[in-house]
């Protein structure tokens, strides 16, 4: 009997990983250690950077930039976590910015360019409001997870170690700031900030109902050399992240498993705007278009040279299964 083969999973603890961090959902073959214990920011990096982890939950910017570059990443179509955007573009109050257009010759702070955050909404900014992201004044508080050379049009400089994005906005060095969080003087009501778009769930849901796109933000990466010794896993992680989030996702119907008043309402309100499964895997319909605009998006933006596409980005998780609705991916 061959033995299972012991790898590790870095992850967020979601409810649709939950399944798979607590053993319910065992994927066949492998002998899974899930690890939650740090932020986005840092398994990202550790990732792609020390190749720490067998598989991890990954920023999928990067790992546009780790394929145009030829790294030992692969990864499944596995998107564990999107988010509309519109609601993370804050700006000083004081600054004469009314509407998105006013952006244009300002400074404006960012975690850093090859964040997918913020390679979202530059290019929602570019494309649905007319901001080109090259007529902004860009400062980033770290380096690029996989360094990249841009263009040399990009106007982009590296703050100080000493300096912070919120702090240089709520004291005005910045006019405006994009961030992958809500900022803590937003959390704590300081009044010299407050954000671009006041009504954000309404431009999110005119967003989505234009493009059919919600937006991306993290891939599930394996190293290269996994896929190639045992070309098996990626298709038993696929299956197992699907029917984790499937499991969680029939839990969480239940308006008992949330402690908020209207959570059911706004159950069904997600659902009637988005809806049955936008938190859909595999690379049906609507994931290809987001893709593909990521990709573009991208590419614009200087961080990938060559035009990828969605076939060169994720592994063939259909290998070896039944045909039919009940298996597509």
């Amino acid at each position: 009997m061959s033995k299972n083969i012991p790898l590790t999973f870095a992850c967020g603890d979601y409810a649709i990983t939950r399944p798979l961090i607590d053993g319910i959902v065992r994927p066949d073959g492998i002998d899974l250690t899930v690890l939650t214990d740090m932020d986005s920011t840092t398994r990202h990096w550790r990732f792609y950077n020390n190749q720490e982890f067998d598989m991890a939950e990954a920023s999928c910017s990067t790992y546009l930039v780790a394929k145009d570059q030829e790294k030992p990443f692969d990864a499944i179509p596995v998107f564990l976590h999107r988010r509309f955007r519109h609601g993370f573009v804050f700006i000083n109050t004081k600054k004469n910015i009314r509407e998105p257009k006013d952006l244009i010759g300002k400074k404006v702070g960012i975690k850093h360019w090859q964040v997918t955050a913020i390679l979202w909404m530059k290019g929602i900014l570019e494309h649905e409001y007319g901001v080109p992201h090259r007529s902004i004044d860009w400062y980033q508080e770290l380096d690029q997870d996989i360094p990249v050379e841009l263009p040399k049009d990009i106007k982009l400089e590296t703050l100080p170690n000493e300096k912070s994005v919120e702090t240089m906005l709520v004291e005005g060095e910045l006019d405006a700031c994009i961030h992958s969080s809500i900022i803590k003087p937003i959390i704590n009501g300081d009044k010299r900030v407050t954000r671009l778009f006041p009504n954000f769930k309404q431009e999110e849901i005119n967003f989505f109902k234009k493009t059919r796109m919600f937006p991306i933000m993290h891939i599930t990466g394996i190293k290269k050399e996994l896929v190639e010794q045992h070309p098996w896993i990626p298709i038993n992680m696929y299956h197992a992240l699907n029917k984790a989030k499937n499991i969680a996702m029939n839990e969480m119907v239940n308006p008992r498993i949330v402690p908020l008043a209207w959570y059911r309402e706004a159950w069904e309100e997600q659902e009637k705007i988005l809806g049955n499964d936008p938190w859909e895997y595999g690379l049906g319909k609507q994931n290809r278009k987001t893709l593909d605009n990521m990709i573009n998006y991208s590419h614009e933006q200087g961080l990938i040279k060559k035009k990828l596409t969605v076939e060169d980005l994720f592994i063939d998780v259909s290998q070896g299964r039944k045909r039919g609705e009940e298996f597509q991916i």
